[in-house]
């Protein structure tokens, strides 16, 4: 992941901390109705996370299946961690877990995406969720959204994805059945006026 090992000397990319929302005529299947959140980008291509998928295996099975803990411990864990929903990140790497955190907790390996939000795919962040110490706002995902120098921008050229600064409320709140319309509505966009092919003046 090159990408993010060069984010700690960038001082931001053209869309980090955006929201890619998939348009109505995107050609791939896997990205049916999606809003990424980017972590990073720059001339050597993008990287994000689909934050409105989820995965089948629960967060304590997670934890159980990393050694973080055994089964008698992940019954136990508090309400917040139990129900901590393991997202579908991506097509890439889907064995790497990230999580995505409010900018409170930070250990070494965090990197900062903007000034609220950062990015850290150690076990450190998921002992400090498992046990209450974590980050006040959290997501975690298995796999990552990934593309070469030059593809994000062709494929937003060619209407397959709509753009828009993302927020921390619609990143992190529950509410991950209803996000993709809810972020659309929330910058005036009727989905039944969107047009599925790219529009050139």
């Amino acid at each position: 992941m090159d990408l993010l090992r060069n984010k700690k000397s960038a001082t931001g990319g053209f869309l980090d901390d955006q929201f890619l929302i998939a348009m109505p005529g995107m050609k791939d299947d896997r990205f049916s109705r999606s809003v990424i959140y980017v972590c990073a980008h720059s001339d050597e291509g993008a990287m994000g996370l689909i934050i409105n998928q989820t995965q089948q295996m629960l967060f304590p099975d997670l934890l159980v299946q990393l050694g973080i803990m055994d089964e008698q411990e992940a019954i136990r864990l508090p309400p917040k961690a139990r129900d901590f929903v393991v997202r579908n990140g991506g097509p890439v790497d889907r064995s790497r877990g990230f999580v995505l955190h409010s900018g409170d907790y930070r250990v070494e390996s965090s990197l900062p995406v903007s000034n609220d939000i950062c990015l850290t795919a150690t076990v450190d962040i998921l002992r400090a969720i498992s046990s209450g110490r974590g980050p006040r706002h959290a997501l975690m995902a298995l796999g990552y959204s990934g593309w070469g120098a030059g593809q994000l921008e062709s494929e937003i050229a060619e209407n397959g994805w709509l753009t828009c600064p993302a927020s921390p409320e619609f990143l992190f709140d529950a509410d991950i059945e209803r996000k993709y319309d809810r972020i659309l509505a929330s910058i005036g966009v009727d989905l039944t006026h969107l047009s599925h092919v790219a529009g050139h003046a």
